[in-house]
């Protein structure tokens, strides 16, 4: 167990270190930020930061060594820096980051599971393609293996004309057969030391334009009928990687059962009504699984909670958004509110 006035190292520096930050002061721990932003909104709720790139591996040395624990809020971490490092301080492991980052191996992976992903394929040129298009037919998504987030790095096609043969030979990507589905749900769960696992309430996500707009309980029926066995297989992903602290399965629920979208082995954006709406928060709770602390009640304390994020301009409304004496806001200090940028959110209880 992690002493208080611990160190905990988080790799990366936006809003989701910065709520991890805030857990781990409540909890007694003092947070270390390594990031290599000008800008980070993690540091500016954490009393040491490290700025440096993911490829100075001495600047990354000396974090790793003033850290008695070490995580993640941002999966795109390079894996390779981290294997230098004492592995025993790494949770979750750097296995679920390997995983993650490349979209044909999490598949492959998931599949291997007994998951059930889209319809997919390895894509390298345009051979690849027109070979997936004539085993899966069109429409399709065509997204980059690696990077690519919020509707970035991926193109919905229902010809191979759609995208350019420079765009699939720049870098490798993978094809994704077209998913009819009645709703997008999240299993978020947290797995302890011990290997104890929770799981939170599914909430039915709706995007717009690629990016999380709202987070909704109660979801739709369909989405409770599929829930566990969609929860089985993340437990079984979560038990496969041994994996420690909160980790997030994106879902269709489809006619034929829910359809694995992908995983995020980190705290996740449709989790952030458990701030409010849950005993104990997925931030909280990832904080006392590394720490090897008791897990906390990840039960609902309302039946109907609503999760909006603020995009852009919008989210700096604020005696707007606070005019609904329900509503608790967090904005996350990001100073250049941009078109399709996540400035914060929104959640009302009850």
């Amino acid at each position: 167990m992690l002493a208080p006035g611990s160190t905990i190292g988080i790799l990366g520096g936006g809003q989701l270190g910065r709520m991890m930050a805030m857990s781990a002061a409540q909890l007694g721990y003092r947070v270390h930020v390594f990031a290599p932003d000008e800008h980070s909104v993690a540091a500016d709720v954490s009393p040491a930061h490290t700025r440096a790139d993911w490829s100075a591996s001495a600047a990354l040395a000396a974090f790793a060594e003033a850290c008695d624990v070490i995580t993640y809020e941002f999966e795109n971490v390079p894996v390779a820096p981290l294997l230098a490092l004492d592995q025993a301080k790494l949770a979750p492991g750097p296995r679920a980051l390997e995983v993650a980052q490349d979209r044909f191996s999490e598949k492959s992976f998931v599949s291997e599971l007994g998951g059930t992903p889209a319809p997919f394929a390895a894509v390298d040129s345009m051979a690849d393609l027109e070979a997936a298009i004539a085993r899966f037919g069109t429409p399709a998504i065509v997204k980059t293996r690696r990077d690519g987030y919020d509707g970035k790095g991926q193109w919905r096609i229902a010809s191979a004309a759609d995208i350019s043969a420079s765009e699939v030979v720049a870098t490798p990507m993978v094809f994704e057969g077209f998913v009819t589905f009645e709703a997008e749900f999240s299993v978020i769960l947290v797995r302890g030391r011990d290997g104890e696992v929770r799981f939170w309430d599914s909430t039915h996500n709706t995007h717009e334009q690629g990016i999380l707009a709202h987070s909704v309980l109660p979801a739709p029926a369909i989405v409770g009928e599929q829930v566990p066995e969609a929860r089985a297989l993340a437990q079984r992903i979560a038990e496969a990687l041994g994996y420690v602290g909160v980790m997030t399965c994106e879902f269709f629920a489809t006619d034929d059962g829910p359809v694995f979208n992908e995983m995020a082995p980190r705290v996740h954006n449709s989790g952030h009504w458990t701030i409010e709406g849950a005993v104990t928060s997925q931030f909280e709770n990832h904080i006392r699984a590394i720490a090897g602390l008791p897990l906390g009640d990840t039960s609902s304390v309302a039946g109907k909670v609503v999760m909006d994020n603020l995009i852009g301009p919008e989210a700096f409304a604020i005696a707007r958004h606070l005019a609904d004496p329900r509503a608790h806001l967090h904005l996350y200090g990001k100073l250049e509110a941009r078109e399709g940028r996540k400035m914060g959110h929104i959640t009302r209880v009850g």
